[in-house]
């Protein structure tokens, strides 16, 4: 497990990254390796109701969904928070099937809390949640034809999202892609940057296999601003 701790969007924030033990099931590796990070936490003076943001890695579509069963029984309540999951094999360095990426974040005021927007109807992952001054979404993503219809119907998503959140396009601290590995990453930057003018500081581009569906070529993740 690696701890990181840094200061953005004037907050304190804690990312963990890990693989699971060994399990009998991928839901029994994610839910020791929350236990993991739970502890971690607590040892920072923090809890699972900061987290802000975790990315859910699966060696295959099996662990994938076992893993996200098991978050979305663990992060309930006022730990609820942005989720995303991708099928990626070439992710792990161990025999693990499972592995998680978590964000959490220190409050500038002990009784803040998470303001956390639903899908209507609700799904599994939220649309996106608000605490104090940082805007979260969940990962975003469709089942259409090509990577430029899935972007049409992507990109206005989150413009929404980030709309009714108080933010926007040129709020946004972050972007990370998640390119399906059958696609090219220079016709997902040119798609991108034709519909997206504004300059973002921080851009990410990872390669996987899958992700919660067949079908899906991308899936997108914005951090932002109020």
């Amino acid at each position: 497990m690696r701890t990181t701790i840094f200061s953005w969007l004037d907050h304190e924030f804690v990312a963990l990254c890990g693989e699971a033990p060994p399990g009998a099931s991928a839901a029994e590796e994610a839910e020791r390796l929350f236990r993991r990070f739970e502890s971690e936490l607590h040892g920072l003076g923090l809890s699972l109701d900061h987290v802000v943001r975790t990315r859910l890695w699966g060696r295959d579509r099996r662990s994938r969904d076992l893993g996200s069963e098991a978050r979305l029984r663990i992060l309930s309540g006022k730990a609820r928070s942005a989720s995303s999951s991708y099928i990626a094999p070439v992710h792990f360095d161990s025999a693990a099937n499972v592995a998680l990426d978590l964000l959490a974040m220190r409050p500038a005021r002990p009784d803040s809390r998470k303001q956390v927007v639903e899908y209507d109807p609700p799904i599994v992952p939220i649309r996106f949640l608000v605490y104090e001054a940082v805007v979260v979404l969940s990962g975003v993503t469709a089942v259409l034809p090509s990577l430029e219809t899935q972007l049409d119907d992507i990109l206005p998503r989150i413009e929404a999202s980030l709309r009714d959140a108080g933010s926007s396009w040129d709020r946004a601290a972050k972007v990370s892609f998640f390119l399906h590995r059958s696609q090219r990453l220079e016709s997902l930057k040119e798609l991108f940057h034709r519909r997206v003018r504004t300059r973002i500081p921080e851009v990410e581009y990872c390669h996987v296999d899958g992700y919660s569906a067949e079908g899906k070529l991308c899936e997108i993740e914005v951090t932002a601003s109020l």
